[in-house]
């Protein structure tokens, strides 16, 4: 996985976007939850330059912000890790040499991304990195005339969703789909869970390994996972969130911003009666169709767009079948998906006993084997989790 095994220190200084960004959230009054998720972590917040060596363009940004960067690198250029970092480093130290030219082309073009969205678009992120290269590391000068006259390739769906003529109003959409997984009545009884189960994850980690999933309504909830190197837990604690993780840089990495308010989003969607309330804005775009099956679209956005995701329900069953939330970083925005499925009745409520969580550098692929619902918890499980355990080997 691209972050598991590394880090580019590189890219760009957005300081001045970052903390104005920030003030903006904080001013704004979207919801009590976006307020309470984004405002709380900063003085918390590791900074980059402050975790890390030979920070010289991306100084100011919170350290998870950064290693979110990396893996929009890796997305929009089609390179891992490797490409800019020595294939054999052996301590993360390392990561920070400037043993590639690479790397400092790096620094030019985030300086030049930021200069064009500073001096043409007031600032807005309009253009990324992506923006240009399309997972190629050159982009390209030339039509293509195959596109021309062939028609394009086809493209993935905007992740702005457009507001749709005629469409249903967005609390229509939830209101079928709180019906469908029971009602409000039983999902206000669900107030605890305790599951277990396998994840599956990508390239070398592609073994199924034992998980744990602990949640506690309205949204607290922790994820383990062992793994052959230690175990990975990620927490939400109601206020704060973290990722405990083997073989990383940072071993307890602090989220914050997009990816603390994603967190929040997870822990939300275990008790769903809510979530509706979590964005100040709704859009409900046009039908799309997911694996042959017709689904209607629904996307919360704050008021200043700071936070973002987008709903998906099936337009037969009206079951959440995906689910797309959004982080910032300074050179684009980073999507995590959840596709839903095998859903199964726990205590009146229709659960997905398994789903498949994509991110830029890494997938996994979770199928539960039991849930036991309304059960007590130990208040421990949703605290600060500890470093891991080196590898035994």
């Amino acid at each position: 996985m691209l972050f598991s095994k590394g880090l580019l220190k590189d890219p760009r200084s957005i300081r001045s976007l970052t903390v104005a960004a920030q003030k903006s959230v904080t001013a704004s009054g979207v919801s009590a939850c976006l307020l309470l998720c984004l405002a709380s972590p900063p003085a918390l917040a590791q900074m980059a330059e402050d975790v890390f060596k030979n920070v010289q363009v991306l100084k100011g940004v919170p350290a998870d912000q950064f290693m979110t960067t990396m893996g929009v690198f890796s997305a929009a250029l089609g390179m891992s890790c490797e490409d800019c970092h020595a294939a054999n480093d052996s301590k993360w130290e390392n990561y920070a040499l400037d043993n590639s030219p690479r790397k400092q082309v790096a620094r030019r073009m985030v300086r030049m991304m930021t200069d064009i969205n500073k001096n043409y678009f007031g600032g807005r992120q309009n253009v990324t990195c992506y923006s240009c290269h399309r997972g190629s590391d050159r982009p390209r000068v030339t039509a293509s005339l195959a596109a021309v006259y062939g028609g394009s390739p086809e493209e993935d769906e905007d992740d702005i969703v457009r507001q749709a003529p005629d469409a249903p109003p967005a609390g229509q959409l939830f209101d079928k789909y709180f019906q469908a997984i029971g009602g409000t009545a039983r999902l206000a009884q669900l107030t605890s869970f305790v599951a277990k189960g396998t994840s599956s994850g990508y390239g070398p980690e592609s073994e199924k390994r034992p998980l744990e999933i602990y949640a506690k309504a309205p949204n607290q909830r922790t994820t383990i996972i062992h793994t052959d190197n230690g175990d990975s837990t990620t927490t939400f604690d109601g206020r704060a969130a973290w990722i405990a993780a083997p073989l990383r840089p940072i071993p307890v990495l602090p989220l914050t911003a997009g990816e603390l308010y994603g967190a929040r989003l997870d822990a939300e969607l275990a008790f769903p009666g809510r979530i509706q309330q979590a964005f100040g804005q709704w859009r409900v775009g046009r039908p799309v169709v997911i694996n042959d099956r017709k689904a209607q679209v629904a996307q919360g956005v704050s008021a200043d767009g700071a936070a973002m995701a987008t709903f998906y329900f099936d337009a037969d069953s009206s079951l959440l079948v995906r689910f797309i939330r959004y982080a910032s970083s300074p050179v684009g925005r980073a999507a995590t998906q959840y596709d839903y499925s095998d859903y199964r009745e726990v205590a009146g409520v229709k659960v997905p006993f398994h789903w498949t969580m994509t991110w830029l550098d890494g997938r996994e692929n979770v199928e539960l084997s039991e849930i036991g619902p309304n059960v007590a918890i130990d208040p421990a499980r949703f605290a600060k989790p500890a470093p891991p355990a080196p590898p035994k080997n």
